[in-house]
């Protein structure tokens, strides 16, 4: 008796069905992600300018857009501001922010969590247009709300600590994500293991320590990858410092469009949007090591062997 083939795909549909189904997607990757990436490597290597004759006719400078920008003072003080903002916004701010609020309304109900959760949320869906609007007025130095609030008219936050006044600006808009993601992960952590640990003796920094965070450590891991990404490539603190005063807030995003658009330099500014791509990508095998790591201990466990 013949043995059944088996079809040459889960759904039965055949090879060239299957491949006239996913051509549309490809081609909308092809023509929105592959073509510009390709296209902007291409302008990296180009003296192109916005106006003058290299629009009209750019030449190939090879890497030296490269070498400028790595050697640019301006280029490295905007990456160093860049860590900064990610790392205070980002790493400590929206992920340490939104981890307390999970952890204290994980067993809160009522009015009280809903209100503190619709106040987040709605920070996370205004549009970051209209959200960097309303904080220039917050912090506005002659009619701003804060100044009005703390009796100290005249006070220039914007200008006398613009890189904090981003930070806090980013903390609260963004905090709702990580909130949400953290809130779905304690919910996973089983209530057992925290009423042994304190059974136990141990405390809620000892049961954070031992019992959640390795729990959740996937989320985390998961949500700083995220965050750090989105904070990195954000332009949206251009609304509120425009980069100033002197470049002290002068993040990568807004230094490359200070230089492509603003001085007409699209080839450098492209070349300087490939170095952000590269250590964004950086940024991502990191925490994908980590995350596989984890994953590696972990099966080693579960088979009952000794754990890393």
């Amino acid at each position: 008796m013949a043995r059944p083939t088996s079809a040459a795909d889960a759904a039965g549909l055949g090879k060239g069905r299957a491949i006239a189904f996913v051509l549309p997607a490809l081609a909308l990757i092809a023509v929105f992600l592959v073509f510009p990436a390709l296209w902007t490597i291409y302008l990296g290597l180009t003296d192109y300018r916005l106006t003058g004759l290299a629009a009209a006719d750019p030449q190939l400078v090879g890497i030296d857009n490269y070498t400028g920008a790595l050697t640019d003072p301006r280029f490295l003080s905007s990456l160093w501001l860049t860590v900064l903002y990610v790392g205070g916004s980002a790493i400590l701010g929206q992920a340490g922010l939104g981890f307390t609020l999970a952890w204290i309304l994980r067993t809160r109900a009522g009015t009280l969590r809903r209100a503190v959760e619709g106040v987040v949320l709605l920070s996370w869906i205004l549009p970051s247009t209209v959200v960097g609007f309303l904080w220039f007025a917050l912090l506005d130095r002659d009619d701003g709300t804060l100044n009005a609030l703390l009796h100290t008219p005249g006070f220039a936050w914007l200008l006398d600590h613009p890189l904090l006044s981003i930070i806090i600006f980013n903390v609260w808009r963004g905090t709702a994500f990580s909130m949400m993601l953290y809130s779905a992960a304690l919910e996973n952590v089983p209530p057992s293991h925290l009423e042994t640990a304190r059974l136990a003796g141990a405390g809620v920094l000892q049961q954070l320590r031992d019992v959640v965070l390795p729990l959740i450590r996937r989320h985390i891991l998961t949500n700083l990858l995220l965050i750090s990404l989105w904070t990195f490539n954000d332009f949206t603190p251009f609304v509120l410092t425009g980069g100033g005063p002197e470049g002290r807030s002068e993040i990568l995003p807004v230094y490359v469009y200070r230089v492509a658009l603003r001085d007409g330099q699209l080839g450098a500014g492209a070349a300087i949007s490939f170095l952000i791509l590269l250590i964004n990508l950086v940024f991502a095998l990191a925490y994908l090591r980590l995350l596989r790591g984890r994953r590696r201990h972990e099966e080693v466990v579960a088979a009952g062997g000794p754990p890393a």
